[in-house]
This record gives structure tokens, sequence and C-alpha cells, in this order.
């Protein structure tokens, strides 16, 4: 390449600075306060890694229909003015999983390095 960043790597920069990513350090409060937690990671991440205790599991390409408090298809979970934290392997999906909720109006937003850095197997994203 040219030296410029990829596409998806600007944009996830982008979105980076757009929302208000939840700490590794904080994920247990933000859970203890009512938010949310939405693990999107696929079945074979989960079967290998293991589940996040309380989470909901919503597959990335069903996430929209089913976590929008005003789809038909919604989750009952997924009620209005409910904080929304997307969790991935390693933040990156989540990332621009949480903005995709946020133009449907959702208060939604990840974990930094997702579940890998919970269990502290990654590097922060």
């Amino acid at each position: 390449m040219n030296g410029e960043p990829s596409r998806i790597a600007a944009r996830l920069d982008a979105v980076r600075r757009n929302v208000e990513r939840v700490e590794p350090n904080e994920f247990d409060d933000v859970v203890a306060s009512g938010a949310l937690v939405v693990d999107i990671r696929p079945e074979s991440n989960r079967r290998t890694e293991g589940d996040l205790p309380g989470a909901v599991i919503v597959e990335r390409i069903h996430l929209e229909w089913r976590i929008d408090p005003t789809s038909p298809d919604r989750i009952p979970e997924a009620t209005p003015g409910r904080r929304v934290v997307v969790v991935c392997n390693e933040g990156y999906s989540s990332l621009l999983a949480a903005e995709s909720l946020r133009v449907l109006g959702v208060d939604a937003t990840d974990l930094v390095g997702g579940y890998r850095a919970l269990r502290g197997d990654s590097p922060l994203t």
C-alpha cells in the first residue's frame, strides 16, 4: 500500500473518537448499573474460549433486529433507554456493531479489547 491506513482502520479510528467505550476494569460496574451485555462472538469462539456470564447471545447478523427497541423482532431485554454493551473477541467488530446500534438510537457502546481483554489475553484496541 501507499503508507495510508486501510479504509477499515480509518473507520475504526473515526468511530473510536465518537463512542465512549467501556474499559475492562469498568465492566463489572457497568453491568451492575443495569447495562445489557450482548455477546456477538461466533459460537465456535464461545465454545472454545467460554461464555460471558450474564450476557445475552445475539449473533452479529441479527444484532440490529434483536436490540432495536422499536423492532418487532427485539429480545425482551432490549428496552428503550437501556444501555447496551456489545462484546466481541477483541473489540473491533463490537465497536462497529455499537456504532450501528447508535444510528438506530440505542445507547450502545462496546468493551475495549473484547472478551479476551476481560480474560487478560488480548491487547486493548
